[in-house]
């Protein structure tokens, strides 16, 4: 039940204070003036306790709502804070996430130039440290470049190097290449010599062979030009350089 207001009290006040003359001057009129009288305040108090307590009520409905829209405005205010803080979480959260992929995605494009790479030499797979390769691929590019006398140096510093790598006897075999190219040939066939003794099972022994001897034939050196080719013949029979060195023993007839 609602407490009654100063209002509703007034407007008790004012009823009683309209009715008590009626009723005592009730005896001066007829029983039935009287009730009629009484039924009539009667019907003005409960109309005017209605109209006031409508007002009452609209006016309490009216600081209510007043009171809801505040409540409401503070709590939108309260949301659009919290999904500040949300965008800002989320956006920290993002931005460490991307930091995190790239991290261990630099960490892997590393750890995948330490790794050993597998390749193919002379149509033989083999792992090779990316190291190496680089180096190798460097010295080649100065050999085909046609800058042989830094060629030679870098091929040379690779063996000294990397003795074990699968590149050495590719590198030994163009380092006496670029030996012959400088017409530098006693270093050209020292440089073959050791493709054919150090790595004699490696694809480039036949056509060292067959560098030693076409070292020999430009030093005027028949006879050991004959006896290389002689030996590459017998050593490697079923090899492309073989099939040269019988047409070159041909000739130096």
């Amino acid at each position: 039940m609602k407490p009654i207001s100063t209002s509703r009290l007034a407007a008790v006040c004012f009823a009683l204070a309209a009715w008590l003359p009626l009723h005592a001057s009730a005896g001066l009129l007829d029983d039935d003036e009287a009730r009629k009288a009484i039924l009539d305040l009667r019907s003005k108090v409960e109309n005017l306790s209605r109209d006031m307590n409508a007002r009452i009520d609209t006016k309490s409905d009216k600081r209510a709502a007043l009171e809801l829209i505040n409540q409401h405005e503070q709590t939108m205010q309260e949301i659009a804070r919290l999904r500040g803080q949300l965008e800002v979480l989320s956006n920290e959260i993002a931005t460490s996430q991307k930091r995190q992929k790239d991290f261990y995605a630099d960490l892997d494009a590393r750890i995948a130039k330490l790794e050993p790479r597998q390749v193919s030499i002379d149509g033989k797979e083999a792992e090779v440290d990316p190291g190496e390769l680089k180096s190798y691929e460097a010295a080649m590019k100065l050999f085909t470049s046609g800058d042989y006398k830094v060629a030679a140096s870098a091929l040379a510093d690779f063996v000294r190097r990397h003795p074990d790598s699968s590149y050495a006897s590719n590198a030994q075999y163009w380092l006496g290449n670029a030996y012959y190219a400088q017409r530098d040939y006693k270093n050209a066939i020292a440089s073959q010599e050791i493709v054919t003794l150090t790595y004699k099972d490696s694809a480039k022994a036949p056509d060292a062979m067959l560098n030693i001897a076409s070292s020999y034939v430009e030093l005027k050196d028949k006879k050991n030009a004959k006896k290389a080719l002689q030996q590459l013949v017998a050593k490697y029979p079923e090899s492309s350089a073989a099939s040269t060195a019988k047409d070159r023993l041909a000739a130096l007839k």
